[in-house]
């Protein structure tokens, strides 16, 4: 399966094209915003958990990197409300769920096979979160290959990025005419400049960067 599978070129989808699909397992939908593959596939989804909804035990040889805006997440009797941040190392494995339903966004097979470390961040810390300017930024990840940050930027702030990927989590973007509300998300290829201004209420997005030229060399994972 090939959804906006070619790295080297804008992807755009806001909430109108958004097209929710059913997944192998009852209760979990997704909302795919690029694929590579069928099952076993390099991708990055928003995925919904209805009430109850569970997955059996499994592996991420790729390894997984999940941000839940909505609802409880929980995985092997942890517990992750909003606003947190995990990262789940290629071998890693769990048996996820969500008692009371979950909207979450999910990277599969997007990290490099030296990464061993599980990481938890609780963004709703304020500890975790440090002026930057015309924003305050909460640090995720970073190393050789992306760098992964919160962002929350004042209203009309005004950015230029590329070889970025972001997702509007609070308050919306625009870019001239077109408007990146709530739940939007980017990805811009080097060269690809956009010049992007926060609306009138501000925005929080999830951004990284630098990562574009690593992923548009592997295939499908194997």
């Amino acid at each position: 399966m090939l959804i906006n599978a070619d790295y080297t070129r804008r992807a755009t989808v806001v909430p109108g094209q958004h097209r929710w699909l059913a997944s192998p397992q009852d209760g979990v939908e997704r909302l795919m915003l690029d694929r590579l593959g069928g099952e076993r596939a390099r991708a990055t989804s928003l995925v919904r958990y209805a009430p109850g909804a569970h997955f059996p035990a499994h592996q991420h040889p790729g390894g997984e990197e999940i941000l839940v805006l909505s609802g409880t997440f929980s995985a092997d009797g942890q517990h992750y409300p909003a606003g947190s941040y995990l990262r789940n190392p290629p071998g890693s494995s769990h048996q996820p769920s969500s008692q009371d339903g979950a909207l979450l966004f999910v990277k599969l097979w997007q990290m490099t096979a030296d990464e061993q470390a599980a990481l938890r961040i609780d963004t709703r810390d304020p500890a975790q979160w440090q002026g930057h300017g015309d924003s305050n930024m909460c640090r995720l990840f970073s190393n050789t290959n992306e760098q992964l940050s919160l962002q929350r930027l004042a209203p009309d702030t005004v950015f230029s990025i590329d070889n970025a990927e972001l997702l509007v989590l609070e308050g919306g973007l625009l870019e001239g005419a077109q408007h990146y509300p709530r739940h939007s998300w980017l990805r811009l290829p080097p060269g690809d400049t956009a010049t992007l201004r926060a609306g009138a209420h501000g925005a929080t997005i999830y951004l990284k960067t630098g990562h574009l030229a690593y992923l548009a060399s592997l295939g499908a994972p194997c």
